[in-house]
């Protein structure tokens, strides 16, 4: 597996959350086909489709085109240098772990919007 880093790990009630930093486009892929839909809408805030599109340029969220364009998006916003081959991409994931069992809720492109979603898990928002 390509490289990963910790950037954030904390305890609180009964939970650990953690924010990672990886390259790994799979794994990144994988995470993202399993985010619920409440993520979606955080991760196309912070994509800031709605600054970078018309509105009628991006698909309805129940539009099964919907789920494609905002990877596409998000593979775009995690691009590091176009210039480096093959190009590199980073993707942070929130993973939480509750009693033994890890779940991964979130991915972004950018670490601000991750530990945001981290610290409201933290707060229990």
């Amino acid at each position: 597996m390509p490289q990963q880093e910790n950037f954030l790990r904390e305890i609180a009630n009964g939970m650990t959350v953690e924010v990672i930093k990886t390259y790994d486009k799979s794994y990144a892929r994988e995470v993202f086909g399993s985010v619920d839909d409440e993520a979606l809408k955080r991760l196309a805030v912070s994509l800031e489709l709605a600054t970078n599109y018309e509105p009628a340029d991006i698909p309805d969220p129940d539009d099964p085109d919907y789920d494609d364009f905002l990877w596409l998006e998000l593979c775009e916003a995690a691009t590091e240098d176009v210039r480096q081959s093959p190009v590199l991409s980073s993707f942070f994931v929130v993973k939480v772990t509750k009693a033994g069992n890890a779940e991964d809720l979130y991915i972004s492109a950018d670490w601000p919007s991750a530990e945001k979603y981290a610290q409201n898990l933290l707060a229990g928002k």
